[in-house]
């Protein structure tokens, strides 16, 4: 569990995080959402630490990051993983050497467990006979799985993913959000994920956390998110008639769900 309270961050007069607090859930895929501008990077960063917050408190897990010493965020750092948006792979390295990269960075494996290990989490998103192969060789898609592996490779408890699905096509992005769900439930990581994709706000935003403007304006999850009365919300989210019908059709068939002793007005709060 990440948990940070009343979080503020200003570069010089311009004010980009003001007062932000929220809980990001251990063992489910936490969502931060919003328009360009809106914080979710520079919160994202504060959470890792890349950026000092002016104000506020972070906690992992009970522990707070504001107040420990260089040495033990560097302990704290080695149980964060980390799947950056152009996925950051090293183009001179094979797969093999990528995925091995924090390993020889930050364990004192042998070079026997190390290779087990690669081959372990390269298996496990299905790329076993991918060791050789250089990143130009690969697509898009199977370089964000080489990212996805480098970064659990260590058997992270934190995974922080950066738009994960940026310049992948729909059914590509379809199979790194369910690799990415897979992995936090089965190591049961508390994963953090900036995305502008709507596909993975509705089919894995356990969490969600709407930021407008270095605000937080709504949080909920992915059943809640279709019924929000949240205007600015409802503008970013259906923002095309495609959505908006879909939206409809979600709260058509959820209406002819609902038990007769039901009120809608407590769905619709």
């Amino acid at each position: 569990m990440i948990e940070f309270k009343n979080i503020k961050k200003a570069f010089g007069d311009k004010v980009v995080l003001n007062d932000v607090s929220h809980v990001m859930q251990t063992g489910m895929c936490n969502l931060i959402i919003g328009t360009s501008g809106s914080g979710k990077t520079v919160l994202q960063k504060c959470l890792v630490g890349l950026l000092d917050t002016d104000e506020g408190e972070i906690n992992y897990d009970d522990r707070s990051f504001n107040s420990m010493t260089n040495e033990e965020k560097k302990e704290l750092r080695q149980q964060i993983g980390m799947l950056f948006q152009g996925s950051a792979l090293f183009d001179s390295m094979t797969v093999e050497q990528n995925v091995m990269f924090p390993l020889d960075m930050f364990s004192d494996m042998s070079p026997t467990d190390k290779l087990k290990r690669v081959n372990e989490v390269l298996a496990r998103v299905n790329l076993k006979d991918a060791n050789n192969k250089y990143p130009a060789e690969i697509s898009g898609g199977m370089k964000k799985r080489v990212g996805i592996a480098r970064a659990i490779v260590l058997n992270p408890k934190y995974l922080f993913c950066d738009e994960p699905n940026s310049g992948l096509d729909p059914q590509t992005s379809m199979v790194i959000d369910k690799l990415i769900y897979e992995i936090t439930k089965e190591f049961n990581m508390t994963t953090v994920i900036n995305t502008h994709d709507m596909n993975s706000v509705m089919e894995i935003g356990e969490n969600i956390l709407y930021m407008y403007q270095g605000q937080k304006e709504w949080s909920g999850n992915n059943k809640e998110i279709i019924f929000s009365k949240n205007k600015r919300l409802n503008e970013f989210i259906f923002a095309s008639e495609f959505l908006q019908d879909a939206k409809d059709m979600r709260m058509l068939e959820a209406k002819g769900k609902i038990d007769n002793d039901r009120n809608m007005d407590e769905l619709l709060k």
